[in-house]
């Protein structure tokens, strides 16, 4: 049985608005909240899940809103942006159109790597960009919100290449290729495009090598943690045993009840996470009612009462995007 990693499960940020975020990813950019709950490491602050239709791994994008934390500075030894991934070239010039009339701050067309990609902001200056799947290969896109305002032939189809800033380059790399089986697939100027088992936009990173930007210190606009797919929870096993292995700091078996999980750090600065396909999103609840409600997980149910008196309640009916 292989234990390789198969791409990109999931990425978590940090926004400074949980009712904002939700409008910007579900009303703006037309993904599916598939799960709001906690942090349950910090209950005092949600958890939201966005995601296509089904909650399919790869194309979740979470979010945390701290109470009371800073703004992130951008710079040297983060996980910088991250990718969208769209079906074309010419969704591209939908999403242009798309970001003018929404007022999304957004630059222009540009190309890396055979891709063309359209980087652009949201409210707390979280980088994001999208990236068309013209002439991908490898880990097919997820299947679209049926009910995103977005038509399904430009809609967002999951994660695609994460960008990593670093000072830290020869040991980076040594991790991601020796020990979690990236390959180094082309190199252009700063940045090198790494893949796993060929697996296209899905399971790409971009590291960006930096040695003069001062560094960066984590906050709302910024990105939490990385998420990389493994099968199950024996082949989740094997990995923890491999990272201890290696000496990494890293947390051990963790149960989030959606997915099972270790997160370890490549590098002082960086914090990655290796998670189960499964068992899934919809583990509690039935598609219609994903996302409406605060879902718990069964461990934190008996805390319910005094959890929801720490957060401020919002409103989160697919049609309540757009009265935001």
């Amino acid at each position: 049985m292989s234990h390789q990693l198969t791409g990109l499960h999931h990425l978590t940020a940090i926004t400074s608005s949980a009712p904002r975020i939700f409008h910007f990813m579900s009303g703006i950019l037309g993904l599916h909240l598939i799960k709001k709950t906690v942090n349950q490491d910090d209950v005092r602050t949600y958890h939201l899940y966005f995601t296509d239709d089904m909650g399919t791994p790869g194309t979740d994008i979470t979010f945390f809103d701290f109470p009371g934390i800073q703004k992130a500075q951008h710079g040297n030894n983060e996980i910088a942006r991250t990718s969208f991934r769209v079906p074309s070239d010419d969704a591209l010039n939908y999403w242009i159109n798309r970001f003018d009339e929404q007022r999304v701050r957004h630059d222009a067309i540009t190309e890396l790597f055979g891709a063309k990609i359209l980087p652009f902001h949201d409210f707390d200056g979280q980088q994001y960009q999208l990236i068309s799947d013209e002439h991908n290969h490898g880990i097919p896109a997820g299947t679209p919100w049926r009910h995103s305002p977005v038509p399904p032939e430009f809609a967002i189809g999951g994660l695609g290449p994460e960008y990593i800033t670093t000072d830290h380059y020869e040991e980076l790399i040594s991790i991601m290729t020796d020990l979690l089986g990236f390959e180094k697939v082309a190199k252009d100027g700063q940045y090198t495009l790494l893949e796993l088992n060929h697996g296209g936009h899905g399971a790409q990173v971009i590291i960006d090598y930096q040695r003069l930007i001062p560094a960066a210190y984590q906050g709302f606009g910024g990105v939490h943690h990385l998420a990389f797919r493994t099968d199950d929870r024996d082949s989740l096993q094997y990995w923890i045993k491999k990272i201890g292995g290696a000496g990494l700091d890293a947390s051990g078996f963790v149960d989030r009840f959606y997915f099972a999980s270790e997160y370890f750090r490549p590098i002082p600065e960086l914090l990655f996470e290796i998670a189960t396909d499964g068992p899934g999103f919809l583990l509690d609840e039935t598609y219609e009612q994903a996302g409406v409600h605060l879902e718990l997980p069964p461990f934190l149910e008996d805390q319910r009462a005094a959890i929801e008196r720490n957060l401020v309640p919002f409103n989160t009916e697919p049609q309540s995007t757009e009265k935001l």
